[in-house]
């Protein structure tokens, strides 16, 4: 079979490689950095341990179908996945809070009431309704399938079944998720509830489509799960199914340049020492039938060295996005009994936030909306007598953050920690600098997933290329960012190179 070089080390390149190695390819990954995971990382200290990148799984058939193609040995026998219960704690501006229960319709919607009223339960539950027909519209051609060669249609059409909304004399739907939650769930809580989704992803729900509502359609169907030890436990298995394929790993070893020849992708130019090549021909030649980028597009445009893989009528490389500021705690103090493992704080000044977000000048928002982390896992801590919580802020990609952001990132999740300054023995920031160091992307950016509608905006790149032998996967391709969509892009990525460009997709 073929050689494949593949550039980046993160979860949707080593999905890729796995399943091009039990194809029977020759795979090799080209890792800039000393480890694998890209974005899903680790910290530890003093006995505690964090993920510094994604802390929980949302569909996790994506990668028990990643280890079923390729291995007999099945994902819960190389990690723990324990679904979280209640799937979330929400902590209202209004001082309300409620916990819903995971991937129980029933059990959301009775807590919905119990805590924000009678009939708040029942306009979730109808929202619901509308978010699977959006699901079930829109989940083949986003997630299953390589993007459409005429995905226009999917720019134009957004699959959510907007409600008709009267005033004075004029009739409208909703385009947009904050529409959404203004018109059809005419409850300021729900819509926090609504747009935190939007927000987790860096999108501002002013202006993301309607058809954002399967990002919480996606946790309330199939779940959301916990992998036992961190989700960089996740990475550390993928890995050792690649391994265990026969894929080779060169750490430690920044590609300088993908290699084109008679039109064609051939190989990749590995820098020489380490350092990145300086130009073409600096480094050492690495042929291969087909190169598999896992990077961000700044990184593959300089890869490319002037050669042009995506003409004006493609999806745009997305570049640009939010990023995360990231506050991991250790605590003197064992974990509550019955302490919800997320809580989000929501915001008291919503307009304030997101204008601090996506504005014209953009800065980590005065009053953020805060989501805590607090994993029931004692591989974290050194002893029982201690908790890792870890606060996660969404804030614009570039944004240099000071100690006062850090101190207001501190006060709100008080809110959810009671006595957080006394029983806090240090903490350890990540901000966007650190994202960027970590991914390539510009400003530490992190990519979303694919959304129907918005004229393309949410869409992104293709993973087959203009360039022959070239194809990219990861968050920064179709289908986006997030670990699921991670695993998908490996699988499509696979597929088109196995099967051939008349790949459907998976069936």
């Amino acid at each position: 079979m073929g050689r494949i070089a593949v550039i980046g080390a993160g979860m949707g390149a080593m999905a890729a490689a796995a399943r091009l190695a039990v194809a029977g390819h020759r795979v090799v990954v080209y890792e800039r950095a000393e480890t694998y995971g890209g974005a899903v990382g680790r910290f530890e200290r003093d006995g505690f341990a964090f993920d510094t990148g994604p802390a929980l799984l949302t569909l996790p058939a994506v990668y028990r179908d990643l280890f079923v193609k390729t291995g007999r040995q099945p994902l819960e026998e190389s990690v723990g996945l324990v679904q979280v219960d209640p799937s979330a704690h929400h902590v209202f501006a209004d001082g309300t809070r409620v916990s819903l229960p995971n991937a129980s319709r029933a059990g959301v919607l009775s807590a919905l009431d119990e805590a924000l009223g009678a009939g708040v339960g029942a306009r979730w539950g109808d929202f619901l309704v509308r978010a699977r027909e959006a699901w079930d519209r829109a989940r083949r051609p986003l997630l299953e399938e390589p993007l459409w060669p005429n995905w226009p249609v999917l720019a134009e059409r957004d699959p959510y079944p907007s409600v008709p909304h009267k005033k004075l004399l004029r009739t409208r739907r909703a385009g947009t998720l904050a529409e959404v939650a203004a018109w059809e769930l005419r409850d300021a809580r729900l819509a926090a509830l609504l747009e935190s989704h939007a927000l987790a992803y860096g999108l501002d729900p002013r202006v993301t489509p309607a058809s954002a509502a399967v990002l919480p359609y996606m946790e309330h169907a199939f779940g959301t799960w916990y992998v036992r030890g961190g989700v960089r436990e996740l990475a550390r298995a993928v890995y050792e199914r690649c391994v265990a394929r026969r894929v080779e790993f060169r750490f430690g070893t920044p590609v300088g340049r993908i290699v084109e020849k008679d039109g064609r992708a051939v190989g990749v130019e590995v820098s020489p020492d380490g350092a990145g090549a300086s130009g073409p021909g600096t480094g050492t030649f690495e042929e291969a039938d087909f190169v598999v980028a896992g990077v961000a597009p700044g990184v593959l445009e300089g890869l490319l060295h002037g050669t042009v893989i995506r003409n004006g009528d493609d999806v745009p490389a997305r570049a640009g996005g939010a990023s995360r500021l990231t506050v991991l705690l250790a605590l003197r103090g064992g974990r509550p009994e019955g302490t919800a493992h997320r809580t989000v704080v929501h915001t008291a000044d919503r307009d304030g936030e997101l204008e601090a977000i996506f504005g014209e000048r953009p800065g980590p928002p005065v009053a953020p909306t805060v989501v805590v982390s607090r994993p029931d896992d004692p591989a974290l801590v050194p002893d029982s007598g201690h908790e890792a919580v870890t606060l996660t802020v969404t804030v614009p990609s570039g944004a240099p953050v000071s100690e006062a952001d850090i101190e207001r990132v501190l006060d709100t999740a008080g809110r959810a920690l009671p006595g957080l300054r006394d029983r806090l023995l240090w903490h350890e920031v990540r901000t966007p600098a650190d994202v960027a160091r970590a991914t390539g992307a510009a400003g530490g950016a992190v990519p979303a997933p694919a959304l129907a509608a918005a004229d393309g905006l949410l869409l992104h790149p293709s993973n087959s290329t203009r360039l022959p032998g070239l194809f990219t996967a990861g968050g920064w391709a179709h289908p986006g960012g997030g670990l699921p969509h991670a695993g998908m892009s490996g699988a499509l990525v696979a597929g088109l190179i196995v099967e051939g460009p008349d790949f459907q997709g998976s069936q």
